[in-house]
């Protein structure tokens, strides 16, 4: 790869280190991890602003999600508005993906360009997409950052963007799946580093024509050399740990169960944690009988051997997609008078499970209780799925006629017209087979649907308190299924529409909140406050007349927590359909999700004390860091109307 011409993407290292010797003093301000830190809190201890002052916020400068001058090389190339990325903070410098999925460099405190990396050559050159963020790592004077970029991983250099020739086959290591898979690799999370080595997973269709797939093992390579140090198979192999919970050996063709959120790690032990995904597919498997380990689980590995010390299965046998879609929050807290290193898991179905990161054990019981089974010919529930008995759960779970909208007589008779033709019922209700005739119906109305409770977004953790901030949403979805035809698939059922649930009357069809935001007090297993995140649709003509409080925003929303504030914004409705949904594609969300505002909350009670309407809704998670003595809140943002960009707010 050969350095950029152009001076303006390509400044001189000595520019560099210049701006990093005058921040010195600020490293404690500093953003060096997706989530802050290593274990996901995303949390500071900065307080420049404050409860007091945080009214008068103001933006200090904007930057496009691509260079433009690096646009200017390919006049038809398109960056997409939904635009995941956050920067990492180090040595006085901002480095971020940009929105085609190169690193940029640029100023704190004007968010100007330094260097832009320049792209590679052939069919991975300028085309790409955002993913969530970098990682990075120091040993003495050598200091790393870590792009996964298409079916590559990279180690650039902080100074100038260049690649470490030393590191893989000439400064790339090629993360494809071996050729006879037919799958493309490809990602959106953000690299992990432990020790001396970095961890990457990967991203895998919804939608398998098969049952066959290949597996998302998890790898983890040198930081130095770039060499494949191991391999943790997400599906157990013959004689490995786990294989006999694939009945009639269908752990030979199951794939997926891959890794497509984000991963943790505790430095200090050594360990990371790995949150994985459901397995083929997500919705029916007659074709996998028994448990299924290790998808849907939480897996503790030895960082540098990818042993496994622990794991926890939070969905046996998953039909309902349930991932763990959010990285693991490394939170230490009291109980009973008793320090815990704890660990955790936000799920979609809208729980908080809390683990003690060294051993793996609940720090609350957790009790496996019966559910539905399925009715799809060939299926074979699990007939217990785990629930913990604290916290209590942080969104809506389950659908029953009390649950559907009554604001009016007519809304509530709308509803239950409407759900007539569904099959409602509590958590892990299976998805129905849609069909016709006497006793056809449209699927079953799960709740929390596929991007419902907590989604990639995840929580925040404030070390001070021990309280935990989790952004939800409160979604449904219709898992229906249909047949399976011979001659496009060798899956006897695949999943239908996976449509929102029709409105009634031109409204959700479900009480609010449509998404909230919870505060969980960890050292007590309680919730400490719940509040609507938005107004939602209050302002719907059968509505405005109501006067009703806020109704909240079901909104992908990431939180900040620093020592006096809780950041959130609504999440912009661009992200209502997921990565790689072609277009006519349903959302996943519901229609109007998200919004444009950002909001400062008083962490104690969930009191808002400021907000501001942007330019568009807010698409990666919020960061904030310190600059030449002003402290600084940044976040991207975008809309299908308006250019990715950079926002950075910070005080007069």
């Amino acid at each position: 790869m050969r350095r950029a011409s152009t001076p303006t993407l390509w400044l001189m290292a000595t520019a560099i280190c210049a701006l990093a010797t005058t921040t010195v003093r600020t490293q404690n301000g500093e953003w060096r991890n997706y989530s802050g830190d290593s274990g996901s809190r995303k949390y500071s201890p900065l307080d420049q602003i404050n409860k007091d002052n945080v009214k008068m916020l103001k933006i200090a400068w904007r930057r496009p999600a691509v260079d433009p001058q690096l646009m200017a090389r390919d006049p038809k190339l398109r960056s997409s508005n939904n635009f995941r990325a956050t920067p990492l903070m180090v040595n006085g410098v901002l480095y971020s993906p940009n929105g085609i999925g190169l690193v940029e460099a640029f100023h704190p405190g004007t968010g100007k360009t330094i260097w832009v990396q320049e792209p590679p050559t052939g069919a991975e050159g300028l085309p790409g997409d955002s993913t969530r963020g970098l990682a990075y790592w120091r040993n003495g004077a050598d200091q790393r950052i870590f792009v996964q970029r298409g079916e590559t991983l990279m180690a650039l250099s902080l100074n100038t963007g260049r690649p470490y020739a030393d590191f893989g086959d000439r400064g790339v290591v090629n993360l494809g799946f071996a050729p006879d898979t037919k799958t493309r690799y490809y990602w959106t999370g953000a690299p992990q580093v432990c020790r001396d080595v970095v961890i990457v997973g990967s991203s895998m269709t919804d939608s398998p024509q098969n049952k066959e797939a290949p597996p998302g093992d998890v790898r983890a390579y040198d930081v130095r050399t770039g060499k494949l140090r191991w391999t943790f198979h997400v599906i157990p192999r013959a004689g490995e740990f786990g294989v006999d919970t694939w009945k009639d050996n269908s752990w030979q063709y199951t794939g997926h169960a891959n890794l497509w959120s984000l991963i943790s790690a505790d430095e200090e032990l050594g360990y990371a944690y790995l949150p994985l995904t459901s397995a083929t597919s997500d919705m029916y498997g007659g074709h996998r009988r028994g448990d299924n380990l290790f998808a849907n689980s939480l897996v503790a590995v030895r960082c540098l051997t990818g042993e496994r010390v622990w794991h926890y299965q939070l969905v046996h046998h998953d039909l309902w997609d349930y991932d763990l879609p959010a990285a693991p929050i490394l939170a230490d807290i009291t109980v009973d008078g008793r320090r815990i290193r704890a660990v955790v898991q936000v799920t979609k179905q809208a729980f908080a499970f809390v683990f003690d990161r060294l051993t793996g054990q609940p720090v609350w019981p957790i009790e496996e209780r019966p559910v539905p089974q399925s009715k799809t010919p060939g299926e074979q529930t699990s007939s217990t799925q785990p629930f913990p008995t604290k916290p209590p759960a942080f969104d809506r779970q389950g659908v029953t006629v009390d649950d559907l909208v009554d604001f009016t007589p007519e809304l509530r008779a709308a509803a239950r017209e409407i759900i007539k033709d569904y099959v409602i019922g509590p958590i892990f209700t299976p998805p129905s087979i849609k069909g016709n005739g006497q006793n056809g119906t449209k699927g079953t109305i799960q709740l929390p649907g596929s991007v419902g409770g907590a989604d990639w977004q995840g929580a925040a953790f404030d070390p001070e308190t021990g309280m935990l901030y989790i952004p939800s949403i409160t979604g449904p979805f219709v898992a229906d299924l249909i047949e399976g035809n011979p001659k496009e698939t060798d899956l006897a059922f695949t999943k239908g529409t996976r449509e929102y649930p029709p409105a009634a009357l031109g409204l959700p069809l479900l009480k609010p909140p449509y998404g909230r935001i919870t505060a969980i007090d960890l050292n007590k297993g309680e919730v400490a406050w719940m509040i609507a995140n938005g107004d939602g649709p209050r302002d719907h003509p059968l509505l405005k007349p109501l006067n009703l409080p806020p109704l909240g925003h079901p909104g992908r929303s990431a939180p900040l927590v620093t020592r006096t504030l809780l950041f959130v914004g609504e999440g912009d409705p661009i992200m209502a359909a997921p990565a790689r949904v072609p277009a006519g594609m349903p959302l996943s969300l519901a229609p109007g999700a998200g919004g444009r505002k950002l909001r400062a909350y008083d962490k104690a009670s969930g009191r808002i004390l400021w907000e501001t309407e942007l330019s568009a809704g807010t698409t990666g998670a919020v960061m904030t860091y310190m600059f030449q003595g002003k402290q600084y809140i940044l976040v991207a943002i975008g809309s299908r109307e308006h250019p990715a960009e950079y926002v950075a707010l910070r005080l007069p």
